[in-house]
């Protein structure tokens, strides 16, 4: 089904390539009413914004799963980094590139996509906070995806060379990261799962379940508000489904009395409901009592 890219003017990416900007997709407004007070909603949701440490995200991150000591945690937070921003609607890094270094997001959000030649693309992940998701970069020649930006990201760039040297010094880190890249790669095969096989309604609800329960991992949700920053384009993208599709499950999911988007704001209704609905079970996210 069809999944349109945005054209514009390219720009240069992280790695000296092109970058290019991203489809902005369309509104959520369009079937949702704004509810009272959104913007303080939004705020309580943001209250748990990076602070400290520029790689408090990560340090936060890596003891949700793993207790780490105090000298990991300061190896962590003293580690060489390059913070830059990056615009909605840009790449971080683009499919084919070679880099020095790993990006980790501060703040905002990301995701993983690759394109054909048609111009038609396929989102592969989305990220949070924390995330470092091109990892892997470490081992390979060149990137086999991009990594676009879904909101104005904060984003710090690791060297190579000081995760290896942080390795060196702190080996049980290097376990603890590789662990998190083999859970992106379970991640990675319940999205393929839910394209291939799940209903239009029952991915959509997946991908919202996972994302709200990535997001109260890093303690940026409650679970039952939560800030979401995709629009109809980029769920459309990732569950390989037309825009009509999208519209369609996002409004039985509402009628059914199960959630609400309302501008950037998710409100889970019925948690179980939903879970049920997208067949969610979070264990493959490794996240312990969750």
């Amino acid at each position: 089904m069809p999944m349109a890219m945005g054209s514009g003017t390219e720009r240069t990416g992280a790695c000296g390539s092109p970058m290019r900007p991203v489809e902005q997709g369309i509104s959520f407004s369009s079937y949702t009413c704004r509810p009272p007070s959104l913007m303080t909603q939004l705020s309580l949701v943001r209250k748990h914004a990076v602070g400290g440490s520029p790689l408090s995200s990560l340090v936060r991150k890596l003891e949700r799963y793993h207790a780490l000591d105090a000298a990991e945690r300061r190896a962590v937070e003293r580690l060489s980094i390059t913070v830059k921003k990056v615009r909605r609607g840009q790449d971080i890094i683009r499919e084919g590139d070679n880099c020095d270094f790993s990006c980790m997001i501060m703040e905002g959000f990301a995701f993983r996509y690759s394109m054909v030649e048609s111009g038609k693309r396929q989102i592969m992940a989305f990220c949070v906070p924390g995330d470092i998701p091109d990892l892997q970069s470490m081992a390979l020649d060149k990137m086999d995806h991009s990594l676009g930006t879904l909101r104005a990201c904060t984003v710090a760039e690791i060297p190579h060379r000081a995760i290896r040297d942080l390795f060196e010094t702190q080996p049980r880190l290097a376990e603890v990261l590789w662990r998190e890249t083999l859970i992106d790669g379970a991640a990675f095969r319940k999205w393929l799962m839910s394209v291939g096989r799940r209903s239009a309604i029952g991915c959509i609800g997946h991908i919202i379940c996972e994302f709200v329960t990535r997001m109260k991992a890093i303690g940026r949700s409650d679970g039952i508000t939560c800030e979401f920053p995709m629009t109809q384009t980029d769920l459309a993208d990732a569950a390989a489904l037309s825009l009509v599709h999208v519209n369609r499950s996002l409004r039985e999911l509402r009628e059914l009395g199960l959630i609400n988007i309302a501008g950037n704001l998710l409100t889970i209704h019925d948690w179980e409901g939903l879970a049920q609905r997208a067949e969610f079970d979070p264990t493959y996210l490794q996240l312990g009592g969750e």
